[in-house]
């Protein structure tokens, strides 16, 4: 059963400092807060009126992000009876009061956030495997306010039951999330917004991108009561987004990569009949029943023990090819730091860290949502107008960006033909060839050189510059 706010002071022995938001504020905005001290602690709880979901935070726990002047809140998002979603914001390091408001989302599916946070691009990271972290100069901070999910219920510090089975039935939590963080700290409404993603992104972020689309079209015509989401950008590196191309893909870079061969051609001829003969044709069942849940999952099994899986059992690192199998890179330093009491307690945490779990991913593979294209929803995504970036690391297998090139080709808006016939040309950060791009209107592609999969750890500098590009409504430019 939820606890009340009352309940959690009780049992603190902490006397309330509670109060209700007065009559005139916005129906979104109404809610009631109070603080109670956790284990020494101090922490803010925070009930949504309009969502019924509760917010439980931590303020400037001084873990990660140590510049002066610059706020971080930490704690969970309670959408129900056993139900909390871990997030962990920071504000941008220069202008806070009007900088963008950025959310990030590891893929998996079932994979935590702080990967992106602690490894890729965080107001910290772990140099050279150090048990301690150090500010990351080139934090996405640097430019937008960050928060971090952990998403589905059950992933990194997330814990609870975890009702989420799908992409489409993820969506719906992340935007309540966000409603009840508008309404906790008003002052970042009405921003900018960006949503940044990568791997099983490639299903997150056109879907995530198109229901708060929707949700602002319902707010706009009065049938949902909540704060309109500014949404101006979706960037999604070395993304899932279409099994039919990427599966192909798999096969194609593994024979023609720009790095090595990782099959023979009398390999790449096997793969390829096998492609036709059994992998596409499920895939195409899956397509063709939506709705079936058996075909999808069905499709899933084929591709991967007929193509994934045996090709990927050879001697490199699926995240990065130029890495044998067995020295998996980045490293997870920053894991056991995640699991130390004292971080633990500081950052307001209530579960063991665990960074890509089973049991959600599970969910995901009973209902075959690795197998649905999201193509089309991309392509609507596009077509309302807001900058979508496609990218990836060269270096990178498992999303590789043969598949991610040929999905961006692929997509559907009014510069379509234009942006598929286009060549590509050099991306430079200060003069220094970073990758190739190419973009038209509102759609723009990048190849980054010398990438894996997590891009923003390996090329930080143009990371930060395509990140910075794209939330500020620009298509791509080299500098």
């Amino acid at each position: 059963m939820r606890l009340s706010i009352e309940s959690l002071l009780a049992a603190a022995a902490l006397p309330a400092l509670a109060f209700c938001a007065p009559s005139d504020v916005p129906a979104h905005l109404k809610g009631k807060r109070s603080t109670y001290t956790d284990n020494g602690v101090q922490r803010t709880v925070f009930e949504h009126e309009a969502t019924g979901a509760k917010i439980d935070f931590v303020t400037n726990s001084g873990i990660c992000e140590t510049t002066p002047g610059v706020n971080q809140y930490s704690g969970y998002l309670s959408v129900g009876s056993n139900e909390n979603m871990w997030f962990w914001f920071f504000e941008a390091r220069n202008n806070a009061s009007t900088a963008p408001l950025a959310t990030w989302f590891n893929g998996g599916p079932g994979c935590s956030s702080m990967i992106g946070l602690f490894q890729e691009n965080g107001p910290c990271h772990f140099v050279n495997g150090a048990s301690t972290p150090s500010l990351n100069p080139y934090s996405f901070n640097e430019f937008a306010n960050m928060l971090y999910v952990d998403q589905p219920i059950g992933v990194g510090f997330s814990y609870g039951t975890d009702p989420v089975t799908s992409t489409v039935t993820a969506a719906p939590y992340v935007w309540t999330l966000i409603q009840a963080f508008f309404a906790q700290f008003p002052q970042y409404e009405s921003r900018d917004f960006g949503l940044f993603t990568e791997s099983y992104g490639g299903h997150y972020g056109p879907e995530f991108a198109s229901y708060f689309e929707s949700q602002n079209a319902a707010i706009a015509s009065g049938s949902v009561t909540g704060e309109k989401i500014d949404l101006v950008a979706l960037g999604i590196n070395n993304g899932w987004y279409d099994p039919i191309i990427q599966y192909k893909a798999y096969i194609d870079f593994s024979y023609n990569n720009t790095y090595k061969p990782l099959i023979t051609k009398s390999q790449y001829t096997s793969y390829m009949n096998t492609y036709n003969s059994d992998c596409l044709p499920s895939l195409e069942q899956c397509t063709s029943t939506t709705g079936n849940n058996a075909a999808c999952e069905d499709a899933d099994n084929t591709c991967y023990n007929d193509i994934e899986g045996p090709i990927s059992e050879g001697n490199f690192d699926v995240y990065d090819i130029r890495e044998p199998s067995n020295d998996p890179y980045p490293p997870e330093t920053y894991v056991t730091y995640l699991q130390t009491s004292s971080v633990v307690k500081a950052i307001g945490a209530k579960s063991t860290y665990t960074e890509c779990p089973d049991a959600p991913y599970e969910k995901f593979a009973n209902t075959g949502d690795d197998s649905r294209s999201f193509l089309s929803t991309l392509s609507g995504v596009v077509q309302s107008g807001i900058q979508v970036l496609i990218w990836a690391g060269d270096a990178d297998w498992i999303c590789n960006w043969f598949g991610g090139f040929n999905v961006a080709n692929s997509i559907q808006y009014s510069g379509s033909s234009t942006f598929a016939s286009k060549a590509v040309v050099n991306y430079t950060v200060s003069g220094v060839a970073g990758g190739q791009f190419k973009t038209v209107n509102n759609l723009s592609w990048l190849r980054v050189f010398g990438a894996g999969h997590e891009v923003p750890y390996y090329q930080p500098a143009v990371a930060l510059q395509v990140f910075k590009q794209t939330l500020s409504k620009q298509p791509l430019s080299s500098t």
